[in-house]
């Protein structure tokens, strides 16, 4: 598989995926301009071509706009090359793989759950730099109390919020609807 991304249309917006010889590599949240996604795309994978994209990532595509739409789904095994993240982030990003859609689990329980109890803060550090948010959901870890915490993708909380409310997450807080991004 040839090094590469393209952006894709979902029911929230243009998304885009790059991908590398093992797997995906980075996927950019859904925004309202396509060319916006193109650029930061570009930006991130310097150097790489903008390409039609293999089975494998259409397959990957398919199942992210299934998400977005609202029909569920499971992203688990999309396959990633995170190869060049740091080995605890890799390992963070394992562990929130098994948070299934609509659940979620606080940052100390992320971090309890890697026999480190002591580094939900590294935790959150290493899921403010996910170079896969949805694929590796980051938006399904929250803070102790319940409360949204940070999100670093773009539209920030408002996009985590959108996220757990297109799965219906059972939260203990209500979600006040947003407008669609």
């Amino acid at each position: 598989m040839t090094n590469g991304f393209c952006v894709f249309e979902t029911a929230i917006g243009t998304g885009g995926i790059a991908w590398g010889e093992s797997g995906i590599t980075g996927v950019q949240l859904p925004q309202p301009d396509a060319a916006h996604v193109r650029a930061r795309l570009k930006r991130r994978f310097s150097g790489v071509p903008e390409i039609e994209p293999p089975a494998t990532v259409r397959d990957a595509i398919a199942d992210i706009s299934a998400v977005l739409r609202g029909e569920g789904g499971d992203l688990s095994s999309i396959q990633l090359d995170l190869e060049r993240v740091p080995f605890f982030a890799r390992r963070v990003y394992e562990v929130v793989r098994t948070i299934g859609p609509g659940e979620t689990l606080s940052y100390g329980e992320v971090a309890r759950r890697l026999g480190e109890p002591r580094m939900a803060r590294e935790v959150g550090q290493a899921l403010a730099r996910n170079p896969c948010p949805m694929v590796v959901p980051c938006h399904r870890v929250l803070a102790a109390d319940g409360a949204l915490g940070g999100f670093s993708a773009s539209g920030g909380v408002a996009t985590k919020q959108r996220l757990l409310e297109i799965e219906r997450a059972n939260v203990a807080w209500q979600l006040p609807l947003l407008p669609a991004m």
